[in-house]
């Protein structure tokens, strides 16, 4: 069996999808690979998304904002968007979820827990259905 492999798209890549990189490594525990992009990377990761994550005991702050690859989709199983609407390449053949997030962009971290909760719950739901137990 191979291991699974999920893309988290944003057009940033310093909020939701690195909320969602962080909860898919703690909770995959090395079971699943992830990785993380955007279409246009800020200079650094949300400080609230940074906080918010902190308060529930995994830390995104050494993570930096990337672009994403052409070898990003060629290895995974899974892509899923937040957001990016026609700034996400779509890549035939390859399996899609779009996740409808609020933008943490701007935002205090009070605002940001609603989102990072409803983050959690998608990757573990996302981590069952690759057959990895969160």
């Amino acid at each position: 069996m191979t291991t699974p492999t999920a893309l988290f798209l944003c057009i940033h890549n310093a909020g939701r999808s690195q909320m969602a990189l962080g909860y898919f490594e703690h909770f995959a525990a090395g079971r699943a690979v992830g990785y993380s992009g955007g279409s246009e990377p800020a200079a650094n990761v949300n400080p609230a998304a940074i906080a918010a994550m902190a308060e529930v005991g995994i830390d995104i702050a050494s993570k930096e904002p990337r672009r994403w690859s052409d070898a990003d989709f060629a290895g995974a199983d899974v892509v899923v968007t937040m957001g990016c609407g026609d700034t996400c390449p779509y890549v035939p053949g390859k399996r899609y979820e779009d996740w409808p997030l609020d933008d943490p962009a701007g935002q205090g971290v009070a605002a940001v827990r609603p989102i990072r909760d409803e983050i959690e719950t998608r990757v573990k739901d996302l981590l069952a259905r690759l057959g990895i137990d969160a």
